[in-house]
């Protein structure tokens, strides 16, 4: 329990990032502009008052302290106003995917935050589902649902249904009714919980819709996440009608599809990350940019996060592929797996590409190098970011997401050497997509700027001199 509470401090000190990135924005913001001309940064009277009052929705977090990554002191009024027209020009050019105010704004950035959590609980709750071996216990599926045994005959009646599975004949032979209503409980929370999300999802984005809150260009998005959001609850099924289906020999026991199981996995990722990216790019249009070598130092740390980000979900997606092969009861050692480094039978399979994806030895060996790659990478992106001048708001985020990643490394290796408890592998799992989370907003945040503000922190850094 002390891993998951230390997990969920990270989570809090991703809030607690998010809020600050808002803060700057406000700060800079509501800086004054009277010193500042219009013709030097090429922008309309009505385009000016339009994004100040785009960027007054910041204004909703009063609670967050003023000017927490702003300059400690100022060296003289001339420092104000370049630091003034900086903010201002910085707000330049920017495309806003809310344009109905500020109310909208944080309206719809709370909504697909929520949503996203949503997901995140899904996907714990689906892992779970999976390591209490309750995923084949409902032996049919409705788009719509259904509801639960309430009778006795009821129960009854999927009880024997379960009994005719492959699992029960195999593994729970002997089960009794208590025992399996937990592991049906189980199953139907994880599927109803996932059309509930459907409902949370819907119902606020007609409503958005309705009220012209959202652009097109966002509309189009959610609509796609909204879609392969009805396509997971289908793809959920498709990987469990492969368990119950009977095994290719009698010593094998029956379990879903490891592809199909990476499959259902990667697709949750991708609609929490679509979903995540876009709740941030409407609470955060702006980039905490305090000057040009800032943007630039910006760049280059882009250029080493986004293949960092890509290691990260390949790592995500090979455990998915030790979980389909139940490889993590196997090799309970570290760091040589048994008595070797590498295993003799890594290559026992034809064709050779098989091994990668249901060898046992093989997918465990390959999500070790994974994790291990992970954690190098990201060390290797803080010691970077140390050479480099950062905003601090995006040194801090860096020096999170170290601090998370080793954790991370630590509850994979915690959970592998007690032979995968259920407490540890879901916190592991967890794990995962927090780290994700903390990347994906590293990228966001060192995103490339537009060249409107590009131009005019250009200007600012030649009035300086």
């Amino acid at each position: 329990m002390s891993r998951l509470g230390s997990l969920l401090c990270r989570r809090k000190t991703l809030t607690t990032i998010i809020s600050d990135l808002r803060s700057f924005s406000k700060a800079h913001s509501n800086e004054p502009s009277s010193l500042l001309s219009s013709s030097r940064f090429a922008a309309q009277a009505h385009c000016e008052r339009c994004l100040f009052s785009r960027f007054s929705s910041f204004q909703a977090f009063k609670s967050i302290p003023k000017n927490i990554f702003a300059q400690s002191t100022r060296k003289s009024s001339t420092a104000t106003i370049l630091n003034t027209s900086q903010s201002t020009s910085t707000n330049s050019g920017l495309k806003l995917l809310v344009t109905a105010g500020p109310k909208a704004q944080k309206s719809v950035g709370i909504w697909l935050f929520t949503c996203s959590a949503w997901v995140f609980t899904l996907v714990v709750l689906g892992g779970i589902t999976r390591l209490t071996r309750s995923g084949l216990s409902m032996t049919d599926w409705k788009f719509t649902g259904s509801l639960p045994p309430f009778s006795q005959s009821e129960w009854q009646n999927e009880f024997q249904k379960y009994q005719k599975s492959p699992e029960y004949q195999r593994v729970n032979k002997g089960m009794n009714m208590e025992e399996f209503k937990f592991i049906y409980w189980m199953e139907y929370a994880h599927r109803m919980w996932g059309r509930g999300l459907g409902f949370a999802f819907a119902i606020p984005f007609g409503y958005f819709i309705s009220k012209g809150y959202i652009t097109r260009q966002l509309a189009v998005r959610l609509s796609a996440l909204f879609g392969l959001g009805a396509g997971q609850g289908l793809i959920g099924w498709w990987m469990v009608k492969s368990g119950l289906e009977e095994p290719e020999t009698e010593w094998v026991q029956p379990r879903v599809s490891p592809y199909r199981l990476a499959a259902h996995l990667t697709s949750a990722f991708v609609i929490y990350c679509g979903i995540f990216w876009t709740a941030l790019s409407v609470v955060m249009p702006g980039l905490p940019a305090g000057s040009l070598h800032q943007v630039q130092g910006a760049s280059r740390i882009r250029r080493l996060a986004l293949p960092v980000s890509l290691i990260v979900g390949l790592t995500a997606v090979s455990g998915a592929f030790v979980a389909g092969n139940d490889a993590g009861h196997a090799y309970n050692t570290f760091p040589k797996m048994g008595d070797k480094w590498i295993p003799d039978d890594i290559f026992h399979m034809e064709p050779m590409i098989k091994n990668f994806f249901e060898n046992t030895a093989l997918v465990q060996l390959n999500h070790r190098i994974m994790a291990m790659t992970t954690l190098a990478s990201i060390g290797g992106l803080w010691l970077a970011a140390r050479r480099i001048e950062l905003h601090p708001a995006v040194k801090s985020l860096i020096g999170t997401t170290l601090g998370m990643a080793m954790l991370q490394a630590t509850l994979g290796l915690s959970t592998l050497l007690m032979y995968v408890p259920t407490s540890l592998a879901s916190a592991h799992q967890a794990g995962a997509l927090t780290l994700l989370t903390f990347m994906l907003l590293l990228v966001h945040t060192v995103r490339k700027p537009s060249p409107a503000v590009l131009k005019a922190l250009a200007e600012v850094s030649k009035s300086k001199c």
